[in-house]
């Protein structure tokens, strides 16, 4: 094994990778929060969302979905939870862009984009919060005492 090999195979290096990954679709989750709320205004995200076929009030679900969603994964504050729940959203964004094929370049907005981060949170789900996360400080407050917590949250 190489050094490089052994160091991204090391504990804590392992447990890096999914803090990178939430911190990551948090901050995605965020942004898209924000482009409803500032960019395309709440009167133009209902609009959006009335002209394929979602009545306009989902937008405010969605809209706080992933705004109090993107705030969870950056926090690391029941990740895997909060993973789960922003997939219906993602689920729900097929829908504008199927039409328009696979490539997210493509007139529209193809549907590669949507269907990676759905499987970035599958994969969030799966692997847990990593380090540096409220989870973890939880998990090490639930111990027992003289026991530190074995697994990260």
């Amino acid at each position: 094994m190489s050094r490089i090999e052994s160091v991204l195979s090391s504990p804590s290096a392992r447990a890096v990778g999914p803090t990178v990954l939430r911190v990551a679709l948090g901050a995605v989750f965020l942004a898209h929060a924000g482009a409803k709320a500032f960019i395309f205004t709440f009167a133009g995200t209902e609009q959006f969302f009335e002209a394929h076929g979602f009545p306009g009030w989902t937008a405010w679900p969605v809209f706080l979905a992933e705004l109090l969603g993107g705030l969870a994964l950056v926090a690391g504050f029941r990740t895997r939870l909060v993973a789960l729940g922003l997939v219906p959203v993602m689920l729900g964004a097929f829908k504008p862009h199927l039409a328009n094929g696979w490539m997210f370049t493509n007139s529209g907005g193809g549907w590669e984009y949507v269907a990676f981060l759905l499987l970035a949170l599958v994969a969030q789900a799966l692997l847990g919060s990593g380090a540096f996360a409220i989870d973890g400080a939880r998990a090490r407050q639930a111990a027992p005492s003289g026991r530190a917590a074995g697994a990260v949250a």
